[in-house]
């Protein structure tokens, strides 16, 4: 069976706050434990009012706390935004604390807007141009220290916690497949190249300590309801929030709506379902034919669901149905 899992994107709902999203959050985390998904993974955001994850390391401690088993992740953890070995000193706190569970997703976007962006690293020279030296940097401060090593990650040294590297271009497959690492596309916000980058992973992989065959993973919206209608209305929230987004004005996850038409223009709409290009929304068998054809076209190892729902029951239910797609 195909491995699967959870990004969350620790949604705060119109009339709620990130307490209510984070409580909601452990809830799906140990439903999900409990329907067989194995990994869940948080992404980090800043100034986005929406998305309740931006402490990425502490809402993952959060979460291992609250479950028993399932692995637990940054999907995923922009690095430019922090030094190398403050990642590794909190990331081998969370192995410490929970070994065996912890997973590291990296990405090279500031997870924000350039003005935050600015704000979180103070200068650009911290910028993604370092990307590829701080990927090896913080794999040498996770590895068994050698006695010339003067610098330690304490908690973190000899901690060896799994790391990703994520993308929604070709530069991260490229990166990847150099450093020997496991691949994850974004596919859930920006699939044009998701095609194009899996064949570059898999052709440029060199085996590496770490792994010795290409590892890949997509992430993909799924919406699972009882009927096609049911599903369709639950994804508006999550249309709604993007366009917004897109148009400058991010917010809070909205309740789903009766009609999106009223909301944007043509060209607007087609550009948000552009980037809604893999989600699968509709009752079992639609989503089940829908997401066949996308496993057999890309040939992923392993795939993560991720879904804006407003209603926390509806949340609970489309990841438990979407669950018993893959079994």
């Amino acid at each position: 069976m195909l491995p699967f899992g959870v990004l969350d994107l620790a949604p705060v709902c119109e009339g709620e706050g990130p307490r209510e999203a984070l409580a909601r959050s452990l809830a799906l985390a140990r439903h999900a434990e409990a329907l067989g998904y194995g990994r869940y993974w948080l992404a980090e955001h800043h100034n986005m009012p929406g998305i309740a994850s931006a402490a990425t390391a502490v809402v993952i401690g959060y979460i291992a706390q609250g479950t028993r088993t399932i692995r637990v992740g940054a999907g995923g953890v922009m690095l430019p935004n922090h030094a190398p070995l403050v990642i590794a000193e909190q990331f081998g706190t969370l192995e410490a604390l929970y070994p065996g569970r912890i997973d590291l997703g990296l990405g090279r976007a500031p997870g924000t807007d350039p003005l935050t962006a600015r704000a979180l690293r103070r200068d650009l020279v911290s910028s993604a141009d370092h990307f590829p030296a701080d990927v090896v940097e913080l794999q040498a401060l996770l590895a068994p220290a050698g006695d010339a090593r003067r610098v330690r990650a304490v908690p973190g040294t000899g901690s060896e916690v799994p790391l990703w590297l994520l993308g929604s271009s070709l530069y991260s497959a490229q990166l990847a497949a150099e450093l020997g690492l496991p691949f994850a596309f974004a596919s859930h916000f920006a699939p044009a190249a998701l095609y194009d980058a899996l064949a570059i992973y898999r052709a440029r992989f060199t085996p590496s300590a770490a792994l010795s065959a290409p590892h890949a993973m997509a992430c993909v919206n799924v919406v699972v309801a009882d009927d096609d209608a049911t599903a369709q209305r639950l994804f508006t929230s999550a249309q709604v929030q993007r366009y917004r987004l897109r148009s400058g004005r991010p917010g809070l996850l909205p309740p789903p709506v009766d009609d999106l038409d009223a909301l944007w223009s043509p060209p607007e709409r087609d550009a948000i379902m552009a980037s809604f290009r893999d989600a699968f929304v509709g009752s079992p068998a639609t989503v089940r034919e829908g997401l066949a054809g996308f496993l057999a076209r890309t040939r992923v190892d392993e795939i993560l669901f991720t879904a804006q729902i407003y209603e926390q029951p509806a949340r609970l239910r489309s990841f438990e149905l979407a669950a018993g797609l893959l079994h």
